[in-house]
């Protein structure tokens, strides 16, 4: 009994004097695991292996194929996203070809921003510029400055009309570039070539498909003549592709008796089979060997930034590239490409 007649109760007992209650067990907050499933992994999987077999197995076929074959770029860093996901799916098949397809499109990508250029040690220099008038609108005054600024010993020209080669030698390019071989024509079709030094036309060489493909024989100081391609093939687009083919197929290959350089419109990326082909057959992209492979050109002055780069200067594996740049001209659809060149000695 307390001071005030009741009996005090220990709280902490029951009534057998044992401690009330127990341990206070705090329950584990659980971690949030994301769980992809096994489906959706490989839906996401799937088209970038397709595209990856495609790309280097050159198995492209038909209009679209081949020309959404021109973003692989773009599909070289989304398969990334891929590998995410079959990882979160737990799946390991899935895991790994999504690793092997990023890899596959990553090696076919990423050297062409990292370069190899092989310069040669000596020889005379060669600076080339190419440049798609778009039915020979290109502002004649923003060429002009380019010539001024890169000093070009040649020009290929595509998409040169009558009015654009009256537009140019109107800005000053008959006096910069006295010498030319040019097949104006209305429309896409024209193309020319135009030079510092001396040229002489060669005919017969191969048999341009659809556009006009003049080729001259520039006589360089110092040694023999280079020998320069307009290129321009019909684009893969619809029933072209077969135009487009041949066009690209009858192109000449490297040859032992001259330096040959191919300039221009090429409707092509490295990613075509078409266009590696040609390579193949003695020549190097001189973008691709100064880490601007990955530069687009096409399209320009839109809403939208260029995407695809199909505009090169391909040139004789022998010779060597010091620098490439891509330069925009406004009234054209396409950003110029200018390449300096070192050609062999021998």
């Amino acid at each position: 009994m307390n001071e005030w007649g009741t009996t005090d109760v220990d709280l902490t007992k029951g009534k057998a004097g044992e401690p009330v209650g127990g341990v206070i067990v705090t329950p584990r907050r659980r971690r949030r695991v994301w769980h992809v499933p096994r489906t959706l992994a490989w839906i996401v999987v799937a088209p970038f292996a397709i595209w990856a077999v495609a790309r280097i197995a050159g198995l492209e076929r038909g209009s679209l194929p081949t020309q959404i074959m021109t973003a692989t770029p773009y599909a070289a860093a989304a398969s990334l996203v891929a590998v995410l996901l079959a990882a979160m799916s737990r799946r390991k098949i899935a895991t790994a070809v999504a690793v092997v397809t990023a890899a596959t499109l990553g090696f076919s990508v990423v050297p062409r921003a990292i370069g190899s250029a092989h310069a040669a040690s000596s020889g005379r220099t060669l600076k080339v510029l190419s440049i798609n008038m778009l039915y020979g609108h290109a502002d004649p005054g923003e060429v002009l400055a380019l010539v001024h600024r890169l000093d070009p010993d040649v020009i290929s020209v595509q998409e040169l009309t009558p009015r654009g080669v009256r537009a140019l030698d109107a800005a000053g390019l008959a006096r910069l570039m006295p010498h030319r071989y040019l097949q104006a024509e209305w429309g896409a079709s024209g193309g020319g070539i135009y030079a510092r030094h001396p040229l002489t036309p060669v005919t017969n060489l191969f048999r341009p498909v659809q556009h006009k493909m003049p080729v001259a024989d520039v006589a360089l100081p110092g040694g023999a003549p280079v020998q320069v391609v307009n290129v321009h093939p019909v684009p893969p687009i619809g029933d072209q592709v077969p135009k487009w083919t041949a066009g690209l197929d009858g192109l000449p290959a490297a040859a032992e008796d001259t330096v040959r350089v191919l300039a221009g419109d090429f409707n092509a990326s490295l990613d075509h089979a078409m266009l590696r082909r040609l390579l193949a057959r003695g020549y190097v992209d001189a973008a691709d060997q100064t880490g601007e492979g990955l530069t687009p050109t096409w399209p320009a002055n839109r809403r939208v930034p260029p995407i695809i780069t199909i505009d090169h200067v391909l040139v004789d594996r022998r010779a060597g590239v010091r620098t490439v740049s891509i330069h925009t001209v406004r009234g054209t659809d396409h950003r110029a490409v200018f390449a300096e060149l070192t050609l062999p000695t021998g």
